[in-house]
């Protein structure tokens, strides 16, 4: 058991307790162990090679035909020929438009002021305090 201050002699001198905290500091250096060197080295070689392609070309030939048809008919081949039809609408009704007449509608407001009756419920109340008379003291 540590004595207290008061507990002390009066001319004794405090008790100083050093706190002592340690720190740690960590370097790392680079240090070569070994090098590795490397050399790569590339090998041409030609070669002819035959590469089979194909080619196909496309003549396209337009022939007017200019008629009248009921349905579109379909695309038909004749040997080794395709022929594709192209179509074009045309509108055989004509339709025009005819101004017949023009309706002109004017708005206008009027402000008018007309006397009205109406019923109006107000309601009011009144009231007064009544005093109740005091009751006797019992008789013994």
């Amino acid at each position: 058991m540590q004595p207290t201050d008061s507990q002390l002699p009066p001319d004794s001198a405090p008790l100083v307790v050093p706190v002592i905290e340690e720190f740690v500091h960590i370097e790392k250096q680079l240090v070569e162990t070994g090098r590795v060197v490397v050399r790569k080295h590339v090998h041409v070689d030609t070669q002819t090679v035959d590469v089979p392609l194909r080619e196909e070309q496309v003549q396209v030939q337009r022939i007017a035909v200019n008629r009248y048809v009921d349905e579109a008919p379909a695309v038909r081949y004749e040997g080794e020929v395709m022929i594709v039809p192209v179509l074009r609408e045309e509108l055989v009704v004509t339709k025009r438009l005819l101004l017949v007449e023009e309706l002109r509608i004017h708005k206008q407001v009027l402000h008018a002021s007309t006397p009205q009756t109406v019923e109006l419920r107000r309601e009011e109340v009144h009231y007064e305090r009544v005093e109740t008379p005091p009751t006797p003291p019992a008789q013994p």
